[in-house]
């Protein structure tokens, strides 16, 4: 597999955080997840997704300006690492490599 791991889900996240660059926050991921890949997205799942990433050193993150608006609060903001970069290159890499193994007569359907 490599030396990095990541989930199917971990992947996901890190690309839309890649996507959305400077607007990568808990919601603006959650929410572009749910519009370009149709899937719902728990806020639970999203920051145990988030915690874990920054703990593999994938992600790194700071706080924004609290604002009015929020309440005060401030948000997170996402940016994928030199690390998140790696996870991803090699993600890429790995699919490639079985999408070209794969003869062409396995995806063949008809009646045999």
């Amino acid at each position: 597999m490599g030396k990095y791991s990541l989930g199917e889900f971990e992947e996901v996240v890190l690309l839309t955080i890649a996507v959305l660059y400077d607007n990568a926050y808990g919601i603006s991921i959650k929410e572009d997840i749910e519009t370009r890949l149709n899937r719902k997205v728990s806020v639970g799942a999203m920051r145990t997704a988030l915690k874990r990433l920054e703990k593999k050193g994938f992600l790194e993150s700071e706080f924004g300006e609290a604002t009015a608006v929020r309440g005060g609060k401030r948000k997170r903001y996402f940016k994928v690492t030199k690390a998140g970069k790696a996870a991803l290159d090699q993600v890429k890499e790995t699919r490639r490599k079985l999408w070209e193994a794969v003869p062409q007569a396995a995806f063949d359907y008809k009646v045999r």
